[in-house]
């Protein structure tokens, strides 16, 4: 399996609620993320992804582009909480290390209602 392929597996089983599952298969817990608004270490950002899930269960994430050159891959995604809004526009950027993710940096931007874009976010 393809590192794009570990990332979009590792995306799809958080996004079903498979998070221990996706955490066992694809990341080393020695490794990094950089979302600023967690603290350190992949068993914080385990835990916030479990809070998401238990938050919004019914949420979409749609991949859009998958991008994948030497260790690093890039998702660019529509994530939405089904909630009546938007959603958001995500990209999520994995460093691979011997198979497993040991760096991974995710960024978000919520979509306006009143996007005034007429080509929109996607």
């Amino acid at each position: 399996m393809s590192d794009k392929e570990k990332a979009r597996d590792f995306l799809e089983l958080v996004i079903k609620g498979k998070i221990d599952e996706a955490y066992k298969k694809y990341i080393d817990m020695n490794g990094k993320h950089h979302n600023v608004y967690f603290a350190k270490g992949f068993e914080t950002l385990n835990n916030a992804m479990k809070e998401n899930q238990d938050k919004f269960p019914n949420k979409k994430f749609v991949i859009k582009n998958i991008i994948s050159e030497g260790d690093l891959v890039a998702v660019h995604s529509h994530l939405d909480f089904q909630n009546g809004e938007k959603g958001m526009v995500t990209v999520h950027i994995f460093r691979f290390e011997n198979g497993k993710i040991i760096e991974l940096w995710d960024c978000g931007q919520a979509i306006p209602q009143d996007c005034p874009n007429e080509d929109g976010a996607f």
